[in-house]
């Protein structure tokens, strides 16, 4: 099978595509004909090992998994013997940042891993999109614990994570300010923030408001600098360890003085957030923007793409072209 392989750290020069061996699944795995997948920041920072502690996991000298991709869309090839939730046929998505290998033809899932059942009326270029950004969205809202009558202010709302946040927010009936430069306005603009403001036009932090979450979905701020845009208790989360990996050591620091004004919260990548993330898609509360499209053969662009910080949502990798899906 075709599949896009790096054997080495760097950037997205390393990356090719290679012909591999068909994955074989065990009793407690699915394989996934993948047909859509994405190119996202998960998978850019293990592939660059920026943070070296992710090398503990990944590798430290090489990659220990040499294909990349953390998103996927696809339609189930086979079961394992102990399998009972998924059959041959079913059309699913997933976003797992432990085991990745979705920019390939086929992929070996954990039956009971981050994947659910595509809506019905949902195609795979769509759904590949579904997973990375909401997850981490949901989780850092959820954490926050938020009362209907809170503000939060989302930088960087143009992104996966931001523009998925947006809408969760939305939908939650969150006053929310919804901060992103000129590229991306427009497409925020659909997601319907209550304020939306253009930080090329705009100072952000003249804001009346004080916000009870500041959502940093780029990681381009930092706690110091945006605190006194903070409601009192309010709260900052960054996607970011920020500079000198301030921002878990603070999240912290505060929780041993009994405060929480910096979050850090773990993000919950399993099934049960992928089956929510699912109901919000049925429901209409949340949809991925997307930006582009690649082929599997242009991995190298898209991932240049993704890195240049200029992407609008996501970006998706056809694996099967749209026109060859019957």
């Amino acid at each position: 099978m075709r599949a896009a392989i790096y054997t080495k750290y760097g950037p997205a020069s390393v990356l090719s595509l290679a012909e591999v061996p068909r994955p074989v699944p065990t009793d407690t795995q699915v394989l996934v004909r993948v047909f859509a997948a994405t190119v996202n920041r998960t998978d850019c920072g293990f592939r660059t090992a920026e943070y070296l502690i992710s090398r503990t996991f990944t590798g430290l000298v090489r990659p220990k998994r040499t294909i990349c991709g953390s998103e996927f869309a696809g339609e189930v090839v086979a079961v394992g013997a102990a399998v009972t939730n998924y059959n041959v046929g079913d059309r699913v998505f997933g976003f797992d940042d432990v085991r990745p290998g979705a920019h390939a033809e086929y992929f070996c899932v954990a039956a009971d891993g981050p994947m659910a059942v595509i809506p019905e009326g949902r195609d795979y270029y769509e759904m590949a999109a579904a997973g990375e950004g909401a997850s981490y969205a949901l989780s850092v809202i959820e954490a926050a614990k938020l009362l209907p009558d809170h503000k939060v202010l989302v930088y960087g709302a143009s992104g996966a994570i931001g523009s998925a946040a947006v809408q969760i927010l939305r939908s939650q009936g969150i006053h929310t300010t919804a901060v992103c430069g000129t590229k991306g306005y427009e497409a925020v603009k659909k997601l319907g923030p209550t304020v939306l403001i253009n930080y090329e036009c705009e100072d952000f932090m003249k804001a009346t408001d004080r916000f009870n979450l500041i959502f940093d979905a780029v990681g381009k701020q930092t706690y110091g600098a945006v605190r006194s845009l903070l409601a009192p208790k309010g709260m900052y989360y960054s996607t970011e360890p920020g500079p000198g990996w301030q921002n878990p050591f603070l999240a912290v620091g505060f929780a041993l003085l009994g405060k929480r004004n910096v979050i850090f919260p773990i993000p919950k990548i399993n099934q049960a957030t992928l089956t929510k993330i699912k109901d919000m898609i049925i429901e209409g509360s949340f949809a991925p923007v997307i930006d582009r499209s690649y082929p599997l053969s242009d991995i190298v662009a898209a991932a240049t793409y993704v890195e240049s910080a200029q992407k609008i949502g996501n970006v998706v990798i056809e694996v099967v072209p749209r026109d060859q899906i019957q």
